[in-house]
């Protein structure tokens, strides 16, 4: 029996910032499996598991739109951080009226996308496999989720549903769309990781976290 899932998700804006571009945000043409795996997070999320993107679906057109968004200028000092973490009772603050900066930003517009993944365990304790698909497939019928999903940006929330049928594309052939971001190495120095993005007919093949074509 096969425990993959299949997702759709949608929205108005996104935003999957390409990590070269130090000063304005620009988006990478579709969702990252980063992203992605960030938004079954949201929906479902377990110790006991970790999710694996296999493909992704890019149903509706490429379009792109420039923005103006507020941001932040800076980060919290990382030795406010540390003070509060030994002391546990100073303040970890920042005002954003004193420290607000406005940004140009190329995001996505009117995305729409499906998203086949699967589970892996992470050890041996609560490893039923059946449980866990029935649990999320319950909570994307009912519209549950730990915090809502957002593509990239918090601003710009997902909505989702489950694959009611074979997900359809506007794309036909095969488009480069380059380098993306496939995930961070948590256990390698929090080093990022990429792979070369061919979308054939509208889908994009995610390759295995671990293969030799994924680079740092």
């Amino acid at each position: 029996m096969s425990y993959g899932i299949k997702l759709k998700v949608w929205g108005e804006y996104a935003c999957f910032t390409r990590p070269e571009m130090k000063v304005e945000r620009v988006s990478y043409d579709a969702i990252t499996p980063s992203a992605a795996r960030g938004i079954l997070e949201a929906i479902y999320w377990k110790p006991a598991i970790v999710w694996v993107i296999d493909r992704i679906h890019v149903l509706k057109p490429i379009l792109f739109d420039n923005i103006r968004r507020n941001e932040l200028g800076g980060k919290l000092p990382v030795g406010n951080v540390k003070t509060a973490m030994k002391d546990g009772v100073s303040p970890i603050e920042t005002f954003i009226e004193e420290d607000r900066q406005q940004r140009a930003a190329m995001v996505l517009r009117d995305v729409a996308y499906v998203i086949e993944a699967h589970f892996d365990f992470k050890g041996l304790e609560d490893n039923n496999p059946s449980k866990h698909k029935e649990i999320f497939d319950r909570r994307v019928l009912k519209g549950q989720y730990f915090h809502h999903p957002y593509l990239g940006c918090r601003e710009f929330p997902a909505h989702f549903e489950p694959v009611q049928e074979s997900p359809l594309s506007v794309y036909k052939g095969e488009k480069d769309l380059g380098w993306m971001l496939h995930d961070i190495d948590f256990e390698s120095n929090m080093e990022a990781r990429f792979f070369r993005a061919v979308m054939q007919d509208g889908v994009i093949e995610v390759p295995v976290f671990r293969d030799k074509e994924v680079k740092a």
